[in-house]
Formats: C-alpha cells, sequence, structure tokens
C-alpha cells in the first residue's frame, strides 16, 4: 500500500486529500460522507490532522486507522510536536506501527496558547525535524535513544511541511533542504495560488535535493491547494497567514463577485480555484487537496 503511494508521488499522478477529525467521539460520519460522494476513488491517499490550531478533535492516528481500513487507501496520519514529548511521540509511532499506519506528516504544530482549551501549555521538546529524526531512528530498527527494538519496526514513510510564500526565497530552500536532511520522502507546501509560485517552489526544491549532504537522500514537492469560494476566506489567508499569498487578482475578483451575491461569489471562487488546481496539475502532478471537510467541494474539484 504506501509503496504504491511512495511510486505514485515519484514516478506518476499523486493526489491526497486532507480530512479534518471533528470535536467529536465519532470520526465515522466523515468517512460515511466521502464515501458517499466516492471521493475515495478520485484519489491515491488520504490524511489526517492533529488538532489544527490548537482546538481539542478526534485523534489523527485513531482517524488514519479508520479511513484506512474502510478504503484499503494509504492515510498520511499528522503528528505534532507541540502535544507530545519524545516518550509519548515514540510509543504513538510504535502503537501505530503494529496497525499499519505507517505514514507519517511531521508537524510542529500551532502554539498552544491559541488553544479552546484553558491554560493549556505547549510540550515542544524540538521542532518538527525532531520527529523526522525519531522515524530516522526507528527505520534503523532503534529507539531516539539508540536503544535496540526487540523486533524491528515495519518501514515508516516521513513526510513534511514548507510554507509556499517567503520574501527571501532562499529561506523556503533551507528549510527544505533541513527537513529532506532529515529523511522527509514528501514535503507538502501551504496552499498555491498561482502558477509562477509553483515554479519557483519547483526550482528551489531541486536545490535543495542537489546540495543535501548525501546524495541518497531526495524529497518530492507536493503542492498544497485550498480552494477559496468566499471574499473573507481569501482577506483572511492574505492578511494573517504567514507564508501564503494570495494574488489581488483573486481578492479583487471575488470582492466583485461578492457584492453581486453569495452565489456569484461561490461561482467565481470555483471557477478561480478550479482552473488553478488543472494547471498546477498539469505543471506538476503532485498534489494535496484540503478543503476544511467540505467534501462535496472536494468532489467538483477533483471531477
Amino acid at each position: 500500500m504506501f509503496h504504491t503511494l511512495l511510486n505514485k508521488l515519484q514516478n506518476d499522478t499523486y493526489i491526497t486529500l486532507e480530512t479534518t477529525p471533528g470535536h467529536s467521539p465519532q470520526f465515522t460520519p466523515t468517512v460515511d460522507k466521502i464515501e458517499a460522494l466516492g471521493l475515495q476513488h478520485l484519489v491515491d491517499g488520504f490524511s489526517t490532522t492533529d488538532n489544527p490550531l490548537a482546538k481539542l478533535k478526534y485523534n489523527a492516528l485513531f482517524a488514519a486507522k479508520i479511513l484506512q481500513e474502510r478504503f484499503n487507501k494509504p492515510v498520511i496520519a499528522t503528528m505534532s510536536m507541540r502535544d507530545r514529548n519524545k516518550i509519548a511521540l515514540q510509543s504513538d509511532l510504535l502503537a501505530a506501527n503494529e496497525v499499519d499506519i505507517r505514514a507519517i506528516l511531521a508537524l510542529t504544530g500551532d502554539p498552544a496558547t491559541i488553544s479552546d482549551q484553558p491554560k493549556t501549555k505547549g510540550v515542544f521538546e524540538g521542532d518538527s525535524s525532531l520527529l523526522l529524526q525519531i522515524i530516522s531512528a526507528f527505520n534503523s530498527g532503534m529507539s531516539y535513544a539508540g536503544k535496540p527494538f526487540t523486533q524491528k519496526p515495519k518501514e515508516i514513510y516521513p513526510f513534511a511541511v514548507v510554507n509556499s510564500f517567503a520574501k527571501n526565497p532562499k529561506t523556503l530552500q533551507k528549510k527544505m533542504q533541513k527537513k529532506i536532511n532529515n529523511g522527509a520522502l514528501g514535503i507538502i507546501t501551504q496552499p498555491v495560488y498561482d502558477l509562477e509560485n509553483a515554479k519557483r517552489l519547483l526550482e528551489l526544491k531541486e536545490i535543495a535535493n542537489a546540495e543535501c549532504f548525501s546524495e541518497h537522500k531526495s524529497a518530492e514537492l507536493i503542492l498544497g491547494v485550498f480552494p477559496i469560494t468566499k471574499l473573507r476566506t481569501a482577506q483572511f489567508l492574505s492578511a494573517h497567514v504567514p507564508g501564503i499569498h494570495v494574488p489581488p487578482s483573486w481578492i479583487e475578483a471575488l470582492r466583485v463577485a461578492n457584492e453581486k451575491g453569495e452565489e456569484e461569489e461561490y461561482k467565481v471562487g470555483f471557477e478561480l480555484s478550479k482552473n488553478l488546481f488543472d494547471e498546477l496539475k498539469e505543471l506538476h502532478p503532485k498534489l494535496h487537496l484540503m478543503t476544511a471537510n467540505q467534501f462535496q467541494l472536494a468532489h467538483d474539484i477533483l471531477k
């Protein structure tokens, strides 16, 4: 299963769909919605998020297991450094390994200060590179402390993330390079909103791969796509989310459409997003679609 996903990432077209477990003790209703739309037939795999924005959600590893068993498609489970120390990270990885949750997206995590839980404190024993190093140790048959396991874990496939925009592109290249050196096989970008931005990221990835300290280490770039169907979403991303650049032309088109009503606003936003998705797929068919569980929107984009 994971070898097939990795082969598609490196040699073929590759599309994954993000799912966000809810503030609920059940994830199955989310999976039912995916199945009702037949989305499992339109993607190569899924991902599950890990308490994004430090808000309490259903566990990403358990969600990944449910998705993977339902559709027999690989699921990339997110693990955040915010909530676990090295002991908990490794314990979760060991348990996930036995039930075949073995594609892991390493994230540093949003700050605990924005959590919906009172007086929450972040752990942050390291950034996402520490988790990548832990995974590397597991793939060598030992814990991060260098103690061999009684049985070698099944191979774990590490993924990482990177911003899609920076005033100094060299900083993005260095971040990519660090994650590749620490073993990341795929690097998912924050949402991309224009073709030139995507081309720059691909160039930076090539440089990062070439300058890694090991000739055997390289990663594939996966372009993040987050459809925008509302003016306020475009304005929020542009003004408040570092590492994402929404072109002024998008904001202006959505502003004009917004004045004509919600239906026109959605129509214009969808057309912009669908055209971008198709253009990115033609440029570099390695994509990760994020729709905040708007699965009908995901279906219409992927169709």
